[in-house]
């Protein structure tokens, strides 16, 4: 004991030597850490090294057990007669599990679910294909499926096999169903699903497959049944196509639910596409949106005939101006009105329809303005294109006891008034009932404007009418200042020789401008000139401004006599575009009305005599 406390106290005597001998114990230490390092790697390596020995031990563990779950499986199955290989709700049908109700095995404390898929294989080798009327029993073999789940982790293992019958590939009852999907171009479209079921048969047969990279799926070995399977094919971002089953609501399907007869092969096809996006919006003739408008929207494709069963027909109302169409198919859509609407279409754009093709965002406008009970809308159209004609000049008349002349431009929109009984003091004009008041801004003192039957004539004073007077309207909002300002109309065209009725415009892109004389202008341009012929050109001048104003003059030679306006409309084209289109709202009922089309570079269309009651939609189809 002794001797260790020496030992003990010779090392604690060098290790308070002098400084030098700390390079020797500097050394010591650097030795220990590098001895500290090694010993960790080597230690790391060695862990490492039994780490992977465990985890290669537990792989192969579960592949012993798997190994053996399918082995035994598997050998039950190859011992099935050939007829009893299938699922028992698939086909061809067996007592096999299938996914819905798959079979619950443990081994060594784990849990496990098994299930098939079965299908029929066709063998080109046997000197027909499937296609070929020739190849009567296509189900050469049978094609098994094994899947095995893990419970715990939920992975899924699964093995292919074919099993071959033994004897002759022939069956009884039995045909072959061939699928075949496409794009809107008619290009294959391959990993679609596809739904099959015959829920009329026992037991049911519920089946969801896969096309191939030829966007086809063969499935052979169907029992005999006539328009009783259900088929539909989709895609995850795409359209649905599918076959319908024979109701009252569609006795005649154009694509009826499948019938598989003996021994032959059932062709269906399928056309699916990206889905799209359509926003239909309801304005005014100023871009203003209207809420609440009943829309009904139909596309072109129909799923039933006699009668026309259409695959998209439903009725909508719009929200903040506007109806939202998402995820809908390509197609040709027709929005129209439903019925009761207090409203007149006065253009669409684009004209009547929109075609909406796969994977795109479109829109839809309607330009709407007070219900009317006749009217008459025209939509020019080249005649080889189909196209929209802007700038057509189209001119209406209406013969009879009180002719009537109407001219506007296609591509615009129209302001319309046939009322000012609500008298002067209107700074606005109100397009839209029940808000809007028939009035106007202010007058000379010379006018009246409630007498029946309405219009704007002269005051008459003891039996006498001025010899002059003046009205200026309401300021009218065309909705942007990007408006161009076409023809002035007015009725009636025809006045008595004694009177005169003459017009003038102004425009501004204020709208709390105040309007003083020098505003307003003829057709020349200038404030010394006036309309005196309806159906003008209005001057460019007051191109490219949002707000304007008229001044109607009347005067009269003979104070028996008074001029009369009965209503007044401006054409215009503004951000509202109506491509092709004119409207001619507030027209009376007759068949005495005739009109002319007519626009450089095209041959001028004429029509006589025809039939206005309601309203009325025209399209003209215009040739070079």
């Amino acid at each position: 004991m002794q001797q260790t406390h020496k030992i003990f106290g010779s090392v604690q005597a060098w290790f308070n030597q002098t400084p030098k001998r700390g390079l020797v114990f500097g050394f010591t230490l650097i030795e220990l850490v590098v001895g500290v390092a090694v010993m960790t790697i080597l230690l790391a390596g060695v862990l490492g090294a039994t780490s992977s020995i465990v985890r290669s031990a537990k792989v192969a563990r579960e592949k012993t057990i798997l190994n053996s779950l399918v082995s035994a499986d598997l050998e039950i199955v190859r011992n099935l007669p050939y007829s009893q290989i299938g699922t028992v709700n698939g086909n061809p049908t067996g007592a096999l599990a299938d996914a819905s109700n798959p079979k619950s095995i443990t081994s060594e404390g784990r849990s496990y679910q098994i299930y098939y898929e079965v299908t029929y294989l066709d063998d080109p080798a046997d000197g027909t294909v499937l296609s070929s009327p020739a190849d009567t029993a296509p189900n050469d073999y049978k094609q098994v499926k094994m899947f095995v789940r893990e419970v715990a982790s939920g992975k899924v293992t699964s093995i292919l096999t074919n099993f071959s019958p033994k004897g002759l590939e022939g069956l009884v009852n039995a045909g072959a169903l061939v699928i075949t999907v496409f794009d809107a171009a008619g290009q294959p479209v391959p990993n679609a699903s596809v739904h099959i079921e015959n829920l009329a048969i026992n037991p049911d047969i519920v089946l969801d497959r896969t096309t191939d990279s030829s966007g086809r799926w063969i499935e052979v070995g169907l029992p005999v049944w006539v328009n009783g399977y259900h088929i539909v094919a989709t895609k995850t971002g795409y359209s649905t196509d599918q076959t319908y089953p024979i109701t009252a609501q569609n006795p005649n399907p154009i694509k009826p639910d499948s019938t598989i007869a003996n021994g032959t092969v059932t062709q269906v096809s399928f056309a699916i596409d990206l889905l799209s996006n359509l926003t239909i919006k309801t304005v005014n003739q100023f871009c203003q949106s209207i809420s609440g408008v009943g829309i009904n929207v139909r596309g072109a494709k129909t799923i039933g005939t006699s009668p026309a069963v259409y695959k998209f027909d439903n009725n909508y109302t719009s929200s903040g101006g506007q109806v939202q169409l998402s995820n809908i198919e390509w197609d040709t859509y027709t929005p129209v009105l439903q019925a009761g609407e207090p409203y007149t279409i006065y253009g669409t754009s684009p004209a009547q329809q929109v075609t909406v093709l796969p994977n795109t965002t479109q829109t839809f406008t309607f330009v709407l303005g007070a219900a009317t009970t006749n009217s008459l809308r025209v939509i020019v159209k080249d005649a080889a294109t189909g196209a929209p004609i802007e700038g057509a000049a189209v001119h209406l008349q209406k013969g009879g006891s009180v002719p009537q002349d109407y001219y506007a431009t296609t591509g615009g929109s129209v302001w319309s008034q046939a009322d000012w009984s609500g008298g002067s003091g209107q700074t606005s004009w109100l397009p839209q009932p029940p808000n809007r008041v028939d009035k106007y801004a202010s007058d000379d003192g010379n006018i009246d404007s409630n007498s029946a039957p309405t219009g704007m004539r002269l005051r008459k004073t003891s039996g006498k009418y001025a010899l002059s007077g003046m009205a200026e309207s309401s300021t009218f909002d065309t909705g942007t200042g990007a408006s161009n300002f076409t023809t002035i109309t007015w009725e009636p065209t025809s006045q008595n020789p004694a009177t005169t009725l003459k017009f003038q415009i102004a425009t501004s892109n204020d709208p709390a401008h105040t309007w003083v004389n020098a505003d307003f202008k003829g057709p020349d341009g200038t404030s010394g000139s006036y309309y005196t012929v309806s159906g003008t050109t209005i001057n460019s001048v007051h191109d490219n401004n949002q707000y304007m104003r008229y001044r109607v003059y009347e005067s009269t030679t003979d104070d028996k006599k008074t001029p009369v306006l009965t209503s007044l409309l401006v054409n215009y084209v503004s951000g509202c575009f109506t491509p092709g289109q004119v409207e001619f709202p507030g027209l009376t009922s007759g068949n005495n009305y005739d009109m002319d089309i007519s626009i450089v570079g095209y041959q001028t269309y004429t029509e006589n005599n025809f039939q206005i009651n309601g309203n009325i939609v025209k399209e003209i189809l215009m040739s070079p």
